[in-house]
């Protein structure tokens, strides 16, 4: 016991003097961490509506105690499948948009010419730095069946245009291949920066011993981006769940609205349009804990299997 205690005591004393030696750094550190604390660690208490029948009134601690009730509320309604199975579909549609950044960021690698190269980055970043509403608008102009591009090429051979943006079928593909154009390129820099820490040595004894450019990209350049992937992998995953408020919101029509309604936007019309505060609050907590669950199995099972973790 006298061991432990006094080992214990070291440490905690190597600690204290690690963080007088760099008390610069920890100062700097110390606003993020006000601003942390204060915006994303303290407003959650008001989770605790969830379980109340919140009266803004009362305040959130002395409105009355219902327990489960708004969650078997939500379990026990028509949208909870039709939200729960559209919130599941895109994101697993949403996957497509994962392998495509890394094949890109492969395919900019192997450009030698290093000004087209710099241009075709630049190109291909653009997108990302729209804002959604822009984005959104674009693609009504363009896909309207009336006046749009899609309309006038139906025209021109004679047929009538579908009504894509009406169509709760379409209205996944739209959300993600839209998607795809304007953050592919954005979301390959992290596997650019990677494939950068390559040493050009590693090319030159492949090209020595015959390698193909094939052979290096399998050899060299995907065994580096499997460490990155994984880690974004997992925290994809973890936001399994978490489709974007905004886009499809902005999407959303009474035409295709059974094929839009998500979570998110479902969370936003019973919560700030109904003033459904607690029950909102109970459909979007669910959401949060299945996400959490996820993040949490699949990193260990990355553990468990692999040498990639978030912790």
């Amino acid at each position: 016991m006298i061991n432990s205690s006094s080992s214990t005591g070291g440490n905690l004393q190597r600690q204290w003097q690690r963080i007088s030696r760099n008390w610069g750094l920890y100062l700097l550190l110390m606003p993020a961490v006000v601003l942390l604390l204060c915006f994303t660690y303290k407003p959650m208490y008001g989770v605790i509506i969830a379980f109340k029948d919140f009266k803004p009134a009362l305040g959130i601690m002395d409105s009355p105690w219902v327990g489960f009730k708004y969650f078997e509320k939500f379990f026990n309604s028509y949208q909870f499948s039709v939200t729960i199975k559209n919130t599941i579909l895109i994101s697993l549609y949403s996957f497509v948009t994962f392998p495509l950044p890394i094949i890109f960021a492969i395919l900019v690698n192997q450009l030698r010419q290093n000004r087209f190269k710099r241009v075709f980055q630049t190109i291909t970043y653009m997108p990302h730095f729209i804002s959604t509403i822009v984005i959104v608008g674009l693609m009504m102009i363009l896909l309207s069946p009336g006046n749009g591009l899609i309309g006038s090429i139906y025209r021109l051979f004679g047929a009538e245009a579908p009504n894509l943006m009406g169509s709760a079928g379409m209205f996944s593909s739209l959300y993600v291949w839209s998607d795809v154009w304007q953050h592919t390129g954005w979301d390959s820099i992290i596997y650019l920066a990677a494939l950068s820490a390559v040493s050009p040595s590693l090319y030159e004894a492949a090209t020595v011993d015959g390698a193909s450019r094939w052979q290096k990209i399998r050899y060299i350049d995907i065994p580096m981006l499997i460490p990155t992937a994984v880690t974004l992998l997992i925290l994809r995953i973890g936001g399994l769940l978490g489709v974007g408020f905004e886009k499809a919101y902005l999407l959303q029509n009474n035409l295709n609205i059974a094929g839009s309604e998500v979570l998110s936007t479902y969370v936003y019309k019973i919560g700030l349009l109904s003033s459904q505060y607690s029950f909102s609050a109970a459909i979007n907590l669910f959401n949060t804990l299945i996400n959490f669950t996820l993040l949490i199995l699949v990193n260990w099972i990355s553990k468990k299997y692999s040498e990639n973790s978030l912790w």
